[in-house]
C-alpha cells in the first residue's frame, strides 16, 4: 500500500459565477430524460467524454436534487481544472429535479435497489463506458449499489455521509422515535442536520426549510423519502460498505473515499 501524506489546504479560492450571475453549472449542460426499466430519469450531462477517461456521476440526497446538492462544489474555482478534463452526468432521482411534475395517481416509485438499477441503462444510453461516482446519502448508497452490480462500470467512488450510525443520523432515528418531528420537512431537516444544528445555524437552515419545502412538490418527495427510509430501517450499518470493499477487491481495483458524518449537502447558495 502506497503511504499516505498530509495535505495542507492553504488558500480558499471564491465559488464563480458567469455572466448575469448564472452558475457555471449551466453552461454546457445537455438535460435528458432517459427510459430505464423502472421509469424515467432525469438527468444533465456537462461536457461530451472525453476519450477513455471516465464520467463524473452525482447522485444526491433526500430533499434536494443535483443543483442543490452539488452546483456550489462544481462553482468552486479549483474545480475548473476537473470539468476541463472531464465530462460531469448529474442525476435526479425520479421527480426531484427542478421543476418536476408531480406524479401520477397509482405511480408506484422505485426502490433504493431498483433506482440502482436505472443506472446502467442511463449510461448505455448516453454512451458512458465508466465512472467516478460522488453520492451523499442516499446518493451514495446508490452509486454503491451500482459498483456492486456492476464493478466494470465504477473506477472510483467518493461517498459522502453513507454511514447510518454518524451523529446525525442517529439524531435524526433518534427524533423519529421519540416523534419530535412532525411533518417530512422536519424529518429530512433532521436527516441533514444535528439537534445542536438545528438550533444554532439559523440561516442555513432557513435556506434549507425553504428548500426542501418549496422547491420539490411534496408529494414526490414524500415517495423518495419513503423508498429511502425503507432501505435506511433494514440496514445492518456495516453490511454494505464490507460488500462494496470485498467486490471491488475481487472483481477489480476501485479507489473508494468515504467521508462521515459531514455536513456536505445542502443548497447552493450562489
Amino acid at each position: 500500500m502506497e503511504e499516505l501524506h498530509d495535505v495542507q489546504l492553504t488558500e480558499i479560492k471564491p465559488l464563480l459565477t458567469g455572466q448575469n450571475g448564472r452558475n457555471l453549472q449551466d453552461f454546457d449542460c445537455q438535460e435528458h430524460d432517459v427510459e430505464t426499466a423502472h421509469g424515467v430519469l432525469h438527468v444533465t450531462m456537462r461536457g461530451a467524454a472525453k476519450g477513455n477517461r471516465p464520467t463524473i456521476l452525482t447522485y444526491h440526497d433526500i430533499g434536494l436534487n443535483h443543483k442543490s446538492c452539488f452546483n456550489t462544489l462544481f462553482n468552486y474555482e479549483d474545480m475548473q481544472e476537473v470539468t476541463r478534463h472531464f465530462s460531469v452526468l448529474h442525476v435526479d432521482a425520479p421527480g426531484q429535479q427542478e421543476n418536476a411534475p408531480m406524479f401520477p395517481t397509482g405511480y408506484q416509485y422505485p426502490t433504493m435497489d431498483e433506482l440502482a438499477q436505472m443506472l446502467p441503462s442511463v449510461l448505455t444510453q448516453l454512451q458512458v463506458k465508466s465512472v467516478i461516482g460522488i453520492g451523499v446519502g442516499a446518493g451514495a448508497y446508490l452509486l454503491t449499489k451500482l459498483a456492486l452490480n456492476e464493478p466494470s462500470l465504477v473506477e472510483g467512488l467518493v461517498l459522502i455521509n453513507i454511514d447510518p450510525c454518524a451523529k446525525g443520523w442517529v439524531d435524526w432515528a433518534a427524533s423519529k422515535l421519540s416523534g419530535w418531528t412532525s411533518n417530512l420537512v422536519d424529518i429530512i431537516m433532521g436527516h441533514h442536520f444535528s439537534s445542536d444544528e438545528l438550533t444554532e445555524n439559523k440561516e442555513i437552515i432557513q435556506t434549507y426549510r425553504l428548500h426542501i419545502s418549496q422547491d420539490i412538490p411534496q408529494e414526490n418527495l414524500a415517495m423518495f423519502y419513503s423508498s429511502y427510509e425503507r432501505w435506511a430501517s433494514r440496514l445492518r450499518p456495516d453490511s454494505l460498505l464490507h460488500s462494496l470493499t470485498f467486490t471491488v477487491s475481487f472483481y477489480k481495483p476501485v479507489c473508494v473515499l468515504v467521508v462521515l458524518s459531514c455536513r456536505w449537502s445542502g443548497p447552493s447558495l450562489v
